[in-house]
Parts: structure tokens; C-alpha cells; sequence
């Protein structure tokens, strides 16, 4: 992983952003992995500024609450589309999303399961890491899912700030896989804040562990991780 330390959120936002209009640029058709919350609004803000990045660009949504309404602003969906898939005027056509209020909720997984096996791998996967070290809504066990799949949320997760205000019921999310997200060509994870200071604690011990399932990052050949200065620092 190449580990790079930006002074607050905002350099960390500029330089992620950066990352992404650089890969646009050599690849216009690009499939993105999109993640939401609070880690990648900013980065999405100045990307989408340049109304020329989403001239071809595919959007993959990474994981939803199960459900939410599309249409509910807590949802992943609603953030996509506030943030990125609007502010880019990406038609529907290359997005590729999950549904958190379908009746089947394995099919749906399912679905996306086959169409990435059409268009992938991913080419650019932007994650986050939970305070507890999932990648998308992958949580800690025993074992990981390598593909699409219907996740029990933890309860950490289940406190996430989107949620906030939400039915506390929620109680599973729809995400795609481990493999998946390790097949992806070009991985770019965002940590800030001091709230995460225990992630990457973690994550720099080396230890790879379903339990911690950020550190599968350490088998990947082309991670960009970019954290700020808050979380590392140790609290006074």
C-alpha cells in the first residue's frame, strides 16, 4: 500500500480527487466503485466539478442499507445520486446499482453479481474503512463473502452516522464481495478524522484477519491509502 498522510480532510479530499480525475483521464470509460458517507463528499465535490469526467464513466454503487427506500435520504442511493451521479449527469445506463427495497434481496445480489461478470473487474474501487474495519458493509467474522451478497449489519453499523434519525430495525445491507473488491485493478481507501484512530492502529500491525476485514488491503498490488493528520495522531 502506498500510504500517504495529507494535513486535514481538505487535503485529503484534493488529493483523492485528484487520484480519481488522473484515472479518468487514462481510461475515460473507467468502472468506478462508488462508496458513500462522510469520507468521500468532499472528494466527490471537486471530482464532479469537471462535468467532463462523467462523459463515459461507469458508476458501480458499492453496498446499500436493505430496507430504505431508494428515494430515503439516508440512502446509499440518495447519496449517489446527490453527490456524484447528478452533479456528473451519468445516464442510467452506466450505473449500476443495487435495490434496498427489492423482495428478493438474494436475487438482487445475484443480479449484480452476473453484471459485474459482464463489465468488470472494477478499475477504480474508492473505499472507506468502519470503525470496526469493514470494507463496504463486509463485517468482521469468521468467514468473508467473496461475491455479491445480503450482509448482517454489526452494531456499529447499524450507528452509522447516515442512519441517524432511521428506524433502529435495520438490520442487514446488501454489498458486493471481498473478491471483488480485491479483484479490483486500483484500490483508493480514505480514513479521516479522530474517530479513527483505533482503525488505523489496526491496520498498521500487518495482521491479516476476517476480523479486521481492512487488513486484506495488505494483499493487494495497487492501494492508495490516504489518511490525515488526525488520524494518527495520539489523543493529548
Amino acid at each position: 500500500m502506498r500510504f500517504t498522510v495529507c494535513d486535514d480532510y481538505e487535503a485529503t479530499s484534493r488529493h483523492a480527487a485528484a487520484l480519481m480525475t488522473e484515472a479518468v483521464r487514462r481510461k475515460p470509460a473507467l468502472l468506478f466503485c462508488a462508496a458513500s458517507g462522510g469520507s468521500p463528499t468532499r472528494a466527490y465535490e471537486l471530482f464532479a466539478a469537471d462535468k467532463q469526467m462523467g462523459a463515459q464513466l461507469r458508476v458501480l454503487k458499492l453496498d446499500e442499507w436493505a430496507g430504505l427506500a431508494m428515494d430515503d435520504a439516508a440512502s446509499c442511493e440518495a447519496y449517489l445520486q446527490r453527490h456524484l451521479i447528478g452533479p456528473l449527469n451519468l445516464p442510467p445506463d452506466r450505473y449500476y446499482s443495487l435495490n434496498s427495497a427489492a423482495e428478493d434481496l438474494p436475487a438482487e445480489c445475484a443480479a449484480l453479481q452476473q453484471r459485474l461478470a459482464e463489465i468488470g473487474p472494477i478499475d477504480l474501487c474508492l473505499l472507506g474503512v468502519g470503525l470496526n474495519g469493514h470494507l463496504a458493509l463486509n463485517e468482521p467474522a469468521d468467514v468473508l463473502q467473496p461475491g455479491c451478497h445480503v450482509a448482517k449489519l454489526a452494531e456499529s453499523s447499524k450507528n452509522h452516522p447516515m442512519l441517524a434519525g432511521r428506524d433502529a430495525s435495520l438490520s442487514h445491507g446488501l454489498t458486493i464481495g471481498m473478491a471483488d473488491i480485491l479483484q479490483s485493478k486500483h484500490i483508493l481507501a480514505l480514513v479521516s478524522g479522530a474517530r479513527k484512530r483505533d482503525v488505523m492502529k489496526q491496520l498498521l500491525r500487518h495482521e491479516i484477519t476476517p476480523l479486521f476485514p481492512a487488513s486484506f488491503l495488505w494483499l493487494h498490488g495497487n492501494v492508495d491509502f490516504l489518511c490525515d493528520q488526525a488520524g494518527l495522531e495520539a489523543p493529548q
